[in-house]
């Protein structure tokens, strides 16, 4: 692994050296291709265009997310912002590279969550892109054209982890092929008109089994907190490690996210049916709710507080985009009609 990780080292600061004036470019599809974006930007768009869609989005993004997870407690995984100064290799050569805010997470690095989220959400919307465009046209070449566009974003994606520093570009392959694979899995398995039951059951026991699983660990002598004692040591920022970052905060995203979708379906079983104006403006309020929620700032202690606040807020999320706005929209253009 070491020969691997030097490797992955060298090509980031070519990367850097070589594509520096796409930086901020590289920095904005690091965030749209963070996971939380497959909540936030992802799935009200897809939902709004198709619902099955829409559901299989933020379902496929839950379980992914949350393996991920689960595949870093056991891999451990090294990321490159701490791994030149810990390796102690580059003592005399140095190599020349930057961190960003977005460098500094504090999770282990293998396999990619960037890589495997996208990987795995955006298959859902290609996928079902490409059925429709088949079904309208019954053009191949057309229907294909969505699983380029996938494959250019997986690599940007990737490429945009390594120049970052986040990860090694083994990790970045990894978390792509596992994320298609769950993407074609779970993309077949959408709990569409599922009872609210079915939900509350995988929030908890995607909660519980990861808790236990930790506690586990933790007795067995693993100290799963070391990548974040490494973060904290090796950040150029200490202001860029960030709570949103650590791994509980992106499984009580997945679990609230879960719970979120049943209660939506239990509030409204198949949603609201508007035309398609109606539906725009649903898209363009419910992103601009979606970002002045994401925006709130959250108090970081304790940390349990934090935690309880980030579930609620994905817990919103679905009720957000399925049932409160366009319940309002579906309100207000009804009583205008009238």
């Amino acid at each position: 692994m070491e020969a691997l990780h030097t490797q992955g080292v060298w090509i980031a600061a070519t990367l850097q050296k070589q594509t520096k004036h796409l930086e901020q470019f590289w920095i904005v599809v690091t965030h749209l291709g963070d996971p939380k974006a497959a909540f936030l930007l992802v799935f009200p768009f897809t939902y709004f265009c198709c619902k099955r869609a829409g559901l299989a989005v933020i379902w496929t993004a839950a379980i992914t997310e949350w393996l991920n997870l689960v595949l870093k407690w056991f891999l451990f995984g090294e990321r490159p912002f701490w791994w030149i100064g810990e390796s102690g290799l580059f003592v005399t050569n140095q190599p020349d590279v930057n961190q960003f805010p977005s460098t500094c997470e504090t999770g282990p690095g293998s396999p990619s969550g960037h890589a495997m989220v996208t990987a795995a959400v955006w298959w859902v919307v290609v996928s079902s892109l490409g059925s429709f465009l088949y079904t309208r046209t019954r053009s191949v070449s057309l229907a294909a054209a969505p699983v380029l566009f996938y494959m250019v974003l997986l690599i940007t994606v990737g490429i945009s982890r390594v120049f970052i520093l986040a990860h090694f570009p083994h990790q970045v392959v990894a978390g792509s092929m596992a994320g298609f694979l769950l993407g074609v899995f779970l993309n077949k398995r959408v709990p569409e008109g599922r009872p609210l039951l079915f939900f509350l059951s995988c929030s908890v026991g995607l909660l519980l089994s990861a808790v236990v699983l930790h506690a586990g660990l933790q007795q067995l002598g693993i100290d799963l907190s070391w990548s974040i004692a490494l973060a904290k040591k090796w950040c150029s920022q200490p202001e860029w490690i960030r709570l949103d970052t650590a791994p509980f905060s992106s499984l009580t995203r997945d679990c609230g996210a879960l719970l979120g979708l049943g209660l939506a379906q239990y509030w409204k079983p198949g949603g609201w049916n508007l035309p398609w104006a109606p539906r725009a403006l649903t898209l363009a309020l419910s992103s601009m709710a979606l970002y002045h929620i994401h925006r709130l700032p959250l108090p970081v202690q304790p940390p349990i507080l934090f935690y309880a606040l980030f579930f609620t807020k994905f817990v919103l999320v679905p009720q957000i985009v399925m049932i409160l706005v366009p319940g309002l929209v579906q309100l207000f253009t009804h009583t205008k009609n009238d």
